[in-house]
């Protein structure tokens, strides 16, 4: 999992630590947690094409190394301005042939339209990066409330089924674009 959003007083770790704990009570996955907020990544110093998967810097070797041994990605993201932050695109494209044949799902949050049209941006780019979204997404309109002060859900049961949708199909698309990513 991915948690896009740095901001100082940020939500994101709030979603993030329900959908761990949605993941983890499927005893066959491994939830490994990618918060862009202590994974630092640089703005230049890549003086090779990243499509070529070579990359100069230790840290995107470092950031790189962690995408590849996935075998599938829920992104966390918040919607900002009608699309995605920055340091999330960044870290997208701070590394490439690591993403192809992987399934990507999206959880997302914001206000009125619930960080959706941030996921559709997102599509986009990892159409790019020949990785496969995930039709299924939880979505949080409004997302200050639907938690409670203690960070619990107002409402489980209906954005617990959710979860499990995007699970279920992040399951099973890992299952079969795993032999493939693993000869590319």
């Amino acid at each position: 999992m991915i948690i896009g959003s740095v901001r100082e007083g940020r939500f994101a770790p709030v979603v993030a630590r329900w959908f761990v704990t949605q993941a983890e009570s499927r005893h066959r996955l491994q939830v490994e947690v990618i918060d862009l907020a202590t994974t630092p990544l640089p703005y230049a110093q890549q003086s090779r094409p990243v499509p070529d998967g070579v990359y100069d810097s230790p840290l995107v070797r470092a950031f790189a190394d962690r995408i590849r041994i996935a075998d599938a990605f829920v992104i966390v993201t918040p919607e900002y301005n009608h699309g995605y932050p920055g340091p999330l695109k960044l870290a997208i494209d701070s590394v490439c042939p690591e993403w192809h044949a992987k399934p990507v799902g999206f959880v997302a949050y914001g206000g009125i339209s619930g960080g959706l049209r941030a996921v559709e941006q997102l599509r986009l780019v990892f159409a790019e990066l020949q990785a496969v979204t995930i039709r299924n997404t939880v979505s949080f309109h409004r997302v200050h409330g639907q938690f409670d002060t203690d960070g619990n859900l107002k409402d489980p049961d209906t954005f617990s089924a959710a979860a499990a949708a995007l699970l279920d199909q992040l399951t099973w698309w890992a299952g079969v674009l795993r032999p493939g990513h693993l000869h590319l």
